[in-house]
């Protein structure tokens, strides 16, 4: 491991110096070059840097900016209905809540990718005028699912008297509106999903008080009742097909 140390060494100090010979003070990850427009456009190695930094947003993007928020909300409501603490798991209610955000966003994806993405790898479209047109079709979106009130709430809060409809209103307004109306949307459905297995814990701690078996408790005798009534019912069918239905649909 010594001599491999010292070998190691030595190759770092001959390059060192072929490598600062050529231009000690140049960076080409961050150089910058001029198109036939007159526009600056950054490096391509710069685009990739921004690029790999752009993906550790992945995971804000997705659980703010789309509809998982609402899923997930409503997926956990309904194992605490339920009376299950790890029954489905979190991996598993977090995977079905991803791929049926892809699709009930598909739509929105493939507007991003036919009008941004695609004229942006086919060079027509510069990296700023690609992201412009990234965010058409999600902001649209997150109008489409935002409450008035709420976007009226944080333009109050914001004090910009400079947007004049709700289209002019940046994403740092449009993304905290759209999670608002998302937590309240979520909760609303939770709620009424509560309601059915609210009433059958009641029946059954009635039955066993009068029973005067006060000692047992009536979530162990509950639990099997309203996993009948849910599998009856056709529940998660039930459950996904109105959370799809809750954002319009899935037709672009």
């Amino acid at each position: 491991m010594g001599a491999l140390r010292i070998v190691l060494t030595l190759a770092l100090l001959l390059a060192a110096p072929l490598a600062l010979a050529a231009d000690p003070l140049s960076i080409p990850a961050i150089t910058l070059g001029t198109n036939a427009d007159g526009a600056q456009e950054y490096s391509v190695s710069l685009q990739i840097l921004l690029i790999m930094t752009a993906l550790s947003f992945i995971p804000a993007f997705v659980m703010l900016m789309t509809s998982f928020t609402r899923i997930i909300i409503v997926f956990s409501i309904l194992r605490q209905a339920l009376g299950l603490q790890q029954t489905p798991s979190n991996q598993i209610l977090t995977g079905m809540a991803l791929f049926l955000t892809m699709f009930i966003m598909a739509p929105v994806f493939d507007r991003v990718n036919k009008d941004a993405l695609q004229p942006y790898l086919a060079e027509t479209l510069t990296a700023q005028q690609a992201v412009e047109k990234a965010q058409v079709p999600i902001k649209d979106f997150m109008l489409a699912q935002t409450r008035t009130s709420d976007l009226e709430l944080f333009m109050r809060l914001s004090k910009r008297t400079d947007i004049a409809t709700p289209d002019q209103a940046p994403l740092t307004i449009l993304v905290p509106a759209f999670v608002t109306s998302e937590l309240k949307t979520a909760f609303q459905i939770g709620f009424m999903i509560f309601i059915p297995f609210l009433i059958i814990d009641l029946v059954v701690a009635s039955v066993l008080m009068a029973m005067g078996m006060m000692m047992l408790s009536p979530l162990i005798i509950s639990l099997p009742f309203k996993i009948m009534l849910f599998v009856l019912v056709d529940g998660w069918a039930l459950i996904i097909g109105t959370l799809a239905s809750s954002f319009g649909g899935v037709s672009p």
